[in-house]
């Protein structure tokens, strides 16, 4: 049977005594270019909707409306944090997905207690937490989290498409797609590139 996409870990962490449990989630670890981008959601006790789901199986128009409808919730909690390529070539990529979902739970207000992170342990977190691998399908928390993340990295794709409209970064939002590395090696990279990914590195090497 298909596991559902529930309050239930959130429930059973209330019913032991944390009483805000988020969902945190990352977009944007793959991509050559533009932010990663962390989110942190608490729902309130006895939340349910029908849309909701894992953001890389809802269609664009469905994320937009699920996240306008999440952020105009009043009982509903979030807090979004971009780390830039900057700071991804600095730390990798890894550390900086890390770091992002940390900046997003100390943002989040009121602060939580128990924190459900989709994928792996996070080390160090400043928070309890319980990793859930496929947690974006299984978790309601896990799932707005994804919503806000994915819709805010792709926002973040669309200002960068104007500022460097060569790129096509609208069309792919910064990941490795034979048309991006097209344009990449076309007009080489831009300050929207992470230097450390190899497509992006192998531009720089000397001749």
């Amino acid at each position: 049977m298909k596991a559902r996409c529930t309050l239930e870990f959130e429930e059973r962490l209330r019913a032991s005594g944390f009483s805000n449990v988020a969902g945190v989630d990352e977009a944007g670890r793959g991509p050559l270019a533009g932010p990663v981008v962390a989110a942190a959601v608490i729902l309130p006790a006895g939340f349910s909707h029908p849309r909701l789901n894992d953001s890389k199986k809802l269609s664009e128009k469905t994320r937009a409306g699920l996240f306008a409808e999440l952020s105009e919730a009043p009982d509903v909690a979030s807090a979004v944090v971009e780390v830039g390529p900057e700071e991804i070539d600095r730390l990798n990529i890894l550390r900086a997905t890390h770091e992002a979902m940390r900046r997003a739970v100390a943002k989040l207000l009121p602060e939580p207690d128990h924190v459900l992170i989709d994928g792996l342990p996070v080390r160090p977190f400043p928070k309890p937490q319980t990793a859930l691998v496929g947690g974006d399908g299984l978790s309601l928390s896990i799932a707005a989290a994804s919503i806000f993340a994915k819709v805010t990295r792709d926002r973040l794709m669309l200002a960068l498409d104007a500022q460097y409209p060569q790129y096509a970064f609208a069309q792919h939002k910064g990941y490795g797609t034979a048309l991006h590395l097209a344009r990449l090696q076309m007009h080489g990279p831009c300050p929207a590139h992470r230097r450390s990914f190899a497509p992006v590195r192998q531009l720089l090497l000397p001749l």
